[in-house]
């Protein structure tokens, strides 16, 4: 991927230069000397984005800030639980499983390990909101399909505004996915790169590009994530009438429209997955739930134990550094006295 930078993208093609120009003024020093201090360099923190602006413009890169796709989705929700309300709608039978004194049900996915088939289904549910209640119909050539097709199929003359059903949206990730062999963290990923799209570029993901952004997407997620990653060549296979520079050439815009930031911190993948899941209950899609049985209930009494342990060594290492320079007192640890 560094590689990229370098023979791939011209200085004079990238998006960030003018950005650069226009940051030049802002750190330009100030050589006026003054009586007392001499020249006057600006501060860092002067320099620096407001923390709260950061938080606001930039969901995928601050774990603080609330998804975009989760705010899309509650206009929805609460027009579906008004309506409801007013109409005397029953909710129906209840699907969910819940625990009893006897049973526990937990279901297989988690935050290192999620389910494949619920993640992508969330993960296309929150395209599909992302499509539906979208701003505007901002959008770039090298993403619309009418100019760089797909298939070889005639696209429709009303493809701009129809707005694909979730189904649609379900069943070219989740084909994407099974040929590909990828995983469920790798769509939680793309997900967070694709959020970042719209954010950096102020782009909308609309009827006409929805296919290539998402494409574009899972192309760098698989990429960054898996260990043995997918190559172009492999998605032409997949996609029989896209041509190999045709996706070079999307991944170079792509990244090139990310600023070349494809890092995903820990607390930011995890706040999209927590979000997924609250995605997932207020649309009633809930995850496979299982009776735990005996063996399930050992396996994770034993992974306990191993973090349990893991904790402590970190704790005795942490116990056994000095505080600071000024004071090299050593800690002694004492046997609690309880009476």
């Amino acid at each position: 991927m560094g590689n990229t930078v370098s023979c791939c993208v011209s200085p004079s093609g990238s998006p960030k230069l003018p950005r650069q120009v226009e940051r030049l003024e802002d750190y330009q020093i100030n050589t006026d000397l003054s009586d007392d201090t001499g020249p006057y360099l600006q501060h860092i923190s002067d320099r620096e984005v407001p923390d709260d602006l950061a938080l606001e413009s930039n969901p995928s890169d601050h774990a603080r800030a609330s998804t975009i796709f989760l705010s899309k989705s509650q206009t929805d929700v609460r027009d579906r639980r008004k309506s409801n309300h007013i109409n005397h709608v029953s909710p129906g039978l209840l699907s969910k499983k819940y625990s009893s004194c006897s049973t526990i049900f937990i279901d297989d996915s988690t935050v290192s390990q999620p389910n494949l088939k619920s993640t992508i289904k969330c993960v296309t549910l929150a395209i599909y909101y992302h499509i539906k209640n979208r701003d505007s119909n901002r959008s770039l050539d090298i993403f619309d399909e009418k100019m760089h097709p797909l298939s070889r199929e005639q696209v429709p003359e009303d493809y701009s505004r129809t707005d694909p059903e979730h189904k649609l949206i379900y069943r070219f990730v989740r084909t994407l996915f099974s040929a590909a062999q990828l995983t469920a963290e790798c769509a939680i990923v793309t997900l967070v790169y694709l959020e970042r799209l719209l954010t950096y570029a102020e782009l909308d993901i609309c009827p006409c590009n929805w296919k290539r952004i998402v494409l574009g997407a899972i192309l760098l997620a698989s990429k960054v994530w898996d260990d043995q990653a997918v190559w172009n060549v492999d998605y032409c296979q997949i996609l029989k009438d896209i041509t190999v520079e045709d996706m070079n050439e999307m991944e170079r815009h792509f990244l090139e429209l990310l600023q070349f930031n494809i890092n995903v911190p820990a607390s930011v993948y995890a706040k999209y997955y927590f979000d997924l899941r609250s995605l997932a209950d207020d649309n009633n899609l809930s995850f496979p739930l299982e009776p735990l049985s005996n063996e399930r209930a050992q396996k994770l009494e034993a992974i306990s134990r191993l973090c349990e342990d893991k904790y402590k060594d970190l704790s005795r290492v942490a116990m056994r550094r000095s505080f600071s320079a000024d004071n090299l007192v050593g800690i002694r640890r004492s046997n609690a006295v309880l009476s």
